[in-house]
């Protein structure tokens, strides 16, 4: 399972041609749904798995560079959200949802994560525990319209004091991703010198 980028432009017409795709390629696995979560998906899965582990990934790692106009922003302030771009490494959990409930989560989770197909999704190795596992991911393209490119501190402050959406705000997004991390004995040092700087500006508690 090697899923590649498409040139169809984001929408729902690529939402729905990359569920597809990502459907038939896990259905021809013949395995239970493993799913590679990096984000809220940590702190709010929403939805049933057998087990979670540990697990890191190379050649991707995380960063809160992707614009949000709807769940962490609006479109006159839009906010972040976290994505998987190239480059570096990443730890996470990796899912096993049981393959009787995979087609079901795999809709809910595609209703959440790709109602206008701006993520890439992709198999990833992962290596926990258990040996390497192959897992889906939802990646970023830097060529994608919602990436951001570096943001100066200033930009950050603002956005972290401003942007706020239908799930909430970019800051509390980025404090519970910082927190739910820890509880898995994660630390991501450039999500937690961000939430220092909030701090220390006054825009929340030390975390």
């Amino acid at each position: 399972m090697a899923s590649q980028a498409i040139n169809i432009p984001h929408g729902p017409a690529r939402s729905a041609h990359l569920l597809q795709r990502t459907a038939a390629e896990w259905r021809a696995s013949g395995d239970d749904l493993l799913l590679f979560a990096y984000g809220s998906l940590i702190w709010r899965p929403e939805f049933e798995y057998a087990e979670a582990l540990q697990a890191k990934v190379l050649g991707f790692h995380r960063v809160l560079r992707m614009r949000s106009r709807v769940n962490r922003g609006s479109p006159q302030q839009p906010g972040l959200v976290l994505a998987l771009i190239s480059g570096g490494s990443c730890r996470g959990l990796v899912y096993r949802i049981p393959r009787a409930i995979g087609e079901e989560v795999l809709l809910r989770l595609w209703a959440r994560e790709m109602p206008n197909g701006v993520y890439e999704p992709r198999w990833l190795n992962c290596d926990t525990a258990s040996g390497r596992l192959r897992a889906l991911a939802f990646t970023l393209s830097r060529q994608s319209p919602n990436w951001t490119g570096p943001l100066h501190e200033p930009e950050l402050l603002h956005i972290f004091q401003h942007a706020s959406g239908r799930y909430g705000t970019t800051l509390d997004y980025l404090l519970r991703t910082v927190q739910g991390l820890r509880e898995h004995g994660i630390r991501d040092m450039e999500l937690e010198r961000q939430a220092h700087l909030a701090a220390q500006h006054g825009l929340c508690a030390p975390l």
